[in-house]
């Protein structure tokens, strides 16, 4: 697979993405979770990029993009991809977006309903209220993503990942992914929190209920928001979901073949 990189001038600077496929092919763009880069992407780039053109944006402050001191939001992030896309002259789209790039992905769809064709959320997070919310994130500024004595992240082993905090890892992670997830940790630097501290105030349930075109829900057989699948259905009547056997976390990562397989059918039965 060629993969191209490049960077867009956008509102909140420079943007890096990587990108993969035939130019003119039917796109789609991939937003990845808080704290990575569209480097944990690759493996699903690789299974997308033979039917489709393929792009990955890394979000402000997250992998080789600009940093920015103010708290962006969901919506400043989708707006960033559009700009990639305006750069790249890829006027319709769809979108995939795992755990807080599934929120992104959502906001696309909101904004821009006549440009984004359907929408693929892989483990799309899911919060009644706030207070759901803060029990979710709160632990992980509490020791489960440590961090040195003026808050720059230090890097985590798999073993202390599996022991403290699992259900925010895939089922097995490899040294190579682990590698991956440290250096984005690094490269986010202390703006780490950005992404994670906008998913928490956006209202997923009321901006699912408002996308008009096609939905594909894919959820991990063993990710925590699974218990929710039926509310994710009273959001939105068009949304279709399937449960991926054996996945947790960083199914994108994991499970590319599986996510890219069902990505691809419900693209070309959509």
């Amino acid at each position: 697979m060629n993969v191209e990189r490049g960077l867009v001038k956008t509102a909140l600077g420079y943007m890096h993405y990587r990108a993969a496929g035939a130019p003119g092919s039917e796109a789609i763009f991939l937003q990845h979770m808080n704290q990575q880069s569209s480097e944990v992407y690759l493996e699903l780039m690789a299974a997308l990029a033979p039917r489709l053109r393929v792009v990955a944006m890394d979000y402000p402050s997250h992998g080789d993009s600009d940093h920015v001191d103010e708290q962006p939001t969901i919506g400043d992030y989708a707006q960033c991809v559009v700009a990639v896309a305006d750069a790249l002259g890829i006027q319709k789209f769809s979108a995939l977006g795992e755990a807080a790039g599934a929120a992104v992905s959502i906001e696309l769809a909101v904004r821009n309903p006549q440009r984004i064709n359907n929408v693929v959320l892989v483990n799309c997070p899911y919060y009644k209220d706030r207070n759901m919310a803060e029990a979710r994130h709160g632990p992980l500024k509490s020791g489960l993503r440590p961090e040195d004595a003026s808050g720059f992240p230090t890097t985590r082993t798999i073993d202390f990942l599996l022991t403290n905090d699992a259900g925010h890892a895939p089922m097995h992670p490899t040294q190579s992914w682990m590698d991956r997830i440290n250096t984005a940790q690094i490269e986010c630097g202390r703006h780490r929190w950005q992404a994670l501290d906008a998913l928490h105030a956006y209202d997923i349930g009321a901006n699912l209920a408002q996308v008009q075109c096609p939905v594909l829900l894919l959820i991990g057989e063993h990710f925590y928001y699974l218990q929710f699948r039926d509310a994710f259905h009273g959001h939105n009547a068009r949304l279709r979901s399937e449960v991926l056997k054996g996945g947790r976390l960083c199914m994108g990562w994991e499970l590319a073949a599986d996510v890219g397989r069902h990505t691809l059918a419900f693209l070309r039965s959509a």
